[in-house]
């Protein structure tokens, strides 16, 4: 496998580690301090057999047999976008563009993409990224278009979003290149993936769910509604089209138009056409359209409740209630069917092989069913790999479940301007200042050791906690309410409008040297019993935060292997990946009431109602007028 314009070299080791046999690597890259760390990272990926050379790739190829260029079986590359000086140094052709119109001068995506088209064996296939103008570019790269797309040389190509690469705000596209059966080739597949991104920052970001869905479109091949289509040779060499690949021209991405109902609007009523659109939750939640409408007139329905009431109506529905069971049921069965290989993870364990396990399973479970796209719950399962799982996995392959599970001391990350020593964020910390004990807790978190062996602890730091808020409440609004100009208290409050129980004490005894009223110095008085009662009620809860802790620190020690497995296969893991799943249930029912009861208050007041109400304000405001003395 081969990437001529390899750069720091993650996309061939990706595209290596996903392969089941394992590949050879070769690769090239132009900058020197680039090509270093390209091998370096080759290295520390366990890929010390690759081959990657220095040297620009269309001036000075590195893979050469004789006169001709070196012959792959794959590649994969992502090359600097419409390079302008690609023709700096550019003296021999190696027959790249044989049978081809030469590149622009000033633009270099294609000079790149024959490049890799003349590296591939004849039956060698490649994916390129590049930007989304080289589908309907004209005239000379209209021209090679046209030779490629005639030699059946593009198999597929995927559209990606916009402000997805750092450097460049335009999409781009993948760009499929299969020698195999080229002559044979009848179409392109093309996939529009370019509504399906995440925002990150000011980028665009691909979500596990977006690729893993452009994976099993593109190895299905499978036309998909508004995502994706087998589009005939014949369709796009075709006088409208003239071999132009712009996806928007074969795929239509843009969603159904929300159609105003003119005659709802004058008589009332929700068009049967909308609920006919939902479709989908009326086939899986069969009772449910009969419980939120009932007929009105022909083609017309109305809501048996009021738009307000309409989330109450699906919370409480058995239909629903059922389905979100049949959900649970799935991913319980799912989970249950990887515990033994969860358990079983030891350093001989491949932490890819697991995911992929998972992932793959996981979306078989939930193919085909209604409402829950099988990508959505891909996507929980995935972001909680890539967040914390993977490493938590990692870690076990490393030093065993025992060992894992552990804390372990704080460490230095720096040190600030006085020299002090910064720590990295600590779970336990005991003491203060450069002395205090901290602890890093990796694998388990303290809270899942309180909320499985200190339940009843919990509850009493919970019921403290709550009393700690009512004396500091009870406190506040003493203060708010006495703490008025002219008054004892008022004298207490500080530039920042507070109160502290030294101010408070010390103004205290300044008023009975002073004299003041008895009532003014019972109110200091009270003041004061309130800050103490604060001040005992915080005593007690860090207590019993400081005794908690040390009792969960010492608990670490006496757990086994059984209780490690329960702790984060169960309580961590599944509770984390099940939780996320939920949340994907509550959007679903999320979206079902606002459509429902957007039509509802849509169409609850007719142009009647609307006109009658616009004349009775308009009587208001006449008698109002009036009433002041003016006249028309």
């Amino acid at each position: 496998m081969c990437d001529p314009t390899c750069g720091s070299g993650s996309l061939l080791i990706k595209v290596a580690d996903s392969a089941p046999n394992g590949l050879s690597i070769y690769g090239q890259e132009k900058d020197n301090a680039t090509w270093a760390l390209s091998r370096m990272n080759m290295i520390l990926h366990g890929n010390e057999t690759h081959d990657i050379r220095q040297g620009d790739t269309l001036s000075d190829p590195k893979f050469l047999k004789g006169e001709q260029l070196q012959t792959f079986d794959y590649f994969v590359a992502n090359p600097p976008f419409s390079v302008k000086t690609w023709k700096n140094g550019f003296d021999k052709e190696y027959g790249r563009f044989d049978g081809f119109a030469e590149p622009p001068e000033k633009n270099g995506d294609y000079a790149f993409l024959l490049h890799m088209v003349k590296s591939l064996k004849s039956d060698g296939r490649g994916a390129v990224i590049l930007p989304h103008g080289v589908l309907f570019r004209g005239n000379t790269e209209a021209a090679i278009r046209e030779e490629l797309i005639r030699r059946g040389l593009i198999k597929a190509i995927i559209g990606l979003p916009a402000n997805l690469f750092y450097g460049t705000g335009i999409p781009a596209c993948i760009i499929v290149i299969d020698k195999k059966e080229a002559a044979n080739r009848t179409g392109i597949f093309m996939i529009d993936a370019s509504k399906g991104f995440e925002k990150d920052g000011a980028k665009n970001r691909l979500r596990p769910r977006d690729m893993r869905k452009i994976i099993d479109t593109y190895l299905a091949g499978d036309d998909v509604e508004r995502y994706a289509r087998m589009v005939s040779l014949s369709e796009i060499s075709d006088a409208k089209n003239n071999y132009n690949l712009n996806i928007p021209r074969y795929i239509d991405t843009s969603e159904p138009e929300d159609i105003q109902d003119l005659e709802a609007h004058l008589k009332g009523g929700i068009p049967n056409r909308d609920l006919d659109a939902l479709g989908e939750y009326w086939d899986a939640f069969p009772n449910l359209r009969s419980e939120l409408f009932r007929p009105l007139r022909q083609g017309y329905s109305e809501l048996t409740v009021e738009p307000d009431q309409v989330a109450k109506v699906i919370e409480e529905s058995e239909d629903v209630k059922a389905f979100t069971s049949s959900v649970s049921k799935s991913v319980e069965d799912w989970w249950s069917s990887h515990r033994a290989q969860l358990e079983a993870i030891d350093s001989q364990t491949r932490p890819q092989q697991l995911i992929e396990d998972l992932g793959d399973d996981l979306l078989e479970k939930f193919r085909g069913r209604p409402l829950i796209s099988e990508y959505s719950v891909y996507e929980q399962l995935m972001s909680y790999w890539n967040d914390t799982m993977h490493d938590d996995v990692t870690l076990i392959v490393g030093a065993g479940w025992v060992d894992a599970a552990q804390p372990r001391e704080a460490r230095i990350t720096g040190y600030d301007n006085k020299k002090k020593p910064k720590y990295e964020s600590a779970d336990l910390v005991f003491g203060t200042g450069v002395k205090a004990q901290r602890w890093v807790t990796d694998l388990i978190p303290p809270a899942l050791i309180i909320n499985r062996y200190f339940i009843e602890k919990k509850a009493e730091l919970k019921r403290l906690t709550a009393g700690q808020e009512k004396a500091s409440q009870e406190l506040q609004e003493y203060i708010e309410e006495h703490a008025v100009e002219e008054e004892l208290l008022w004298e207490a409050v500080n530039d920042d409008g507070g109160v502290k129980v030294g101010d408070v004490k010390k103004r205290l005894k300044e008023a009975k040297t002073d004299g003041a009223e008895a009532d003014e110095i019972a109110g200091l008085n009270h003041v004061a019993k309130l800050f103490a009662v604060e001040s005992a009620a915080k005593k007690e809860v860090k207590n019993l935060i400081l005794n908690l802790d040390q009792k969960v620190l010492d608990y670490y020690a006496k757990l086994n292997e059984i209780d490690i497995y329960q702790l984060v296969v169960s309580d961590k893991w599944h509770s984390a990946i099940y939780s996320g799943i939920d949340r994907e249930i509550s959007a679903m029912k999320l979206t079902l009431v606002d459509r429902v009861a957007r039509l509802g208050d849509r169409y609850h007041e007719t142009v009647d109602d609307l006109q009658n109400l616009t004349a009775s304000l308009g009587l208001k405001v006449m008698r109002h007028l009036e009433e002041m003395g003016v006249k028309r």
